[in-house]
């Protein structure tokens, strides 16, 4: 048994640049592990697999170094580090998803302000279907979550001519496009957003962060965006807002998800719903290839791996 092996869920032979040495196997989470997973010292993670999948060889990972993720958020691994010898850094996909996810948020706040789904269900029946509609100029907008997806959305609405952004983390701080708010300033800052995106981590302090109380908060006619994970809204709570027509959504992310064909947020009033599309574009695989070079030859020298989220068997990263 080597205690060298590094888990691809990308062919070796089709990223470019990876560092001699180790022994690469491909596995993208089939029943039968490419080998014994005690010999793997580097996991990165199947990319957007069923719930479960990614975690279940790390229980037998007893020399793994480093798990590596190829998503922003690191919730659907969470549940197997209980699992993992301490000391083994979990990183995230830091910079591969910015700029595709704040693409699909442009687009869904766009598509939902303009009446695009509308026009679309309007092109199928034949119907010149005109009128005003909101415009996302002058609009003041809400980023709840202001890490480098957070940063990349503002980014891409800088253009837009808003009348204000306003921002929220977990801490205050301050940036080069201005102040970020805590969490515990929400309350205040709802009322006053026309959209309200979410790009925040699921945590246990942000699960159902967007309750029935947070929903009341935002004004007539608010269009929520969730970029996040679907975890991060209670969905009862927005369908009972949804139904009353009060405020409208745009969701690439639910909760359950995949969303089944007979929930009623397929139905409910004023909503566009995409199924988690906001990192898989053509844009996910040359930034994951480029991650994963830099992150081996890192680990093969000896550095700290980039994107640290956490370390086992330590209280902080």
């Amino acid at each position: 048994m080597t205690a060298a092996d590094v888990w691809l869920p990308i062919p070796p032979d089709e990223i470019e640049g990876l560092p001699e040495g180790p022994r690469y196997l491909f596995w993208d989470g089939e029943a039968e592990f490419p080998a014994d997973p005690a010999g793997c010292v580097f996991y990165v993670v199947p990319y957007m697999k069923p719930s479960g999948v990614g975690t279940r060889p790390l229980p037998l990972m007893s020399s793994v170094r480093v798990v590596q993720t190829l998503s922003a958020g690191i919730d659907h691994v969470e549940p197997g580090l209980k699992d993992l010898p301490p000391g083994v850094r979990l990183c995230n996909a830091r910079g591969v998803h910015e700029a595709s996810t704040a693409e699909l948020t442009l687009a869904l706040i766009l598509a939902s302000l303009r009446g695009i789904p509308d026009f679309v269900r309007a092109q199928e029946r034949g119907e010149w279907l005109g009128g005003f509609r909101p415009a996302l100029a002058d609009k003041n907008v809400l980023i709840v979550g202001y890490g480098s997806i957070g940063a990349a959305i503002e980014d891409r609405l800088a253009p837009f001519e808003l009348a204000r952004v306003a921002r929220v983390a977990r801490s205050e701080r301050t940036t080069a496009r201005g102040p970020v708010h805590p969490l515990t300033e929400l309350p205040s800052l709802l009322p006053e957003a026309d959209v309200v995106v979410l790009s925040t981590p699921l945590t246990e302090a942000t699960r159902h962060l967007v309750d029935a109380g947070f929903l009341a908060r935002m004004k007539d006619g608010a269009l929520l965006v969730n970029v996040a994970r679907g975890g991060v809204v209670d969905t009862k709570a927005l369908l009972t807002e949804l139904e009353t027509g009060r405020i409208m959504a745009a969701l690439d992310v639910t909760d359950p998800e995949p969303l089944p064909a007979e929930h009623p947020l397929w139905r409910a009033p004023g909503v566009l719903i995409s199924p988690h599309v906001g990192g898989p574009t053509s844009a996910f695989l040359p930034r994951a290839k480029r991650l994963l070079v830099d992150q081996l030859h890192r680990f093969l020298n000896q550095e700290e791996p980039r994107n640290v989220i956490l370390v086992t068997g330590t209280d902080t990263p």
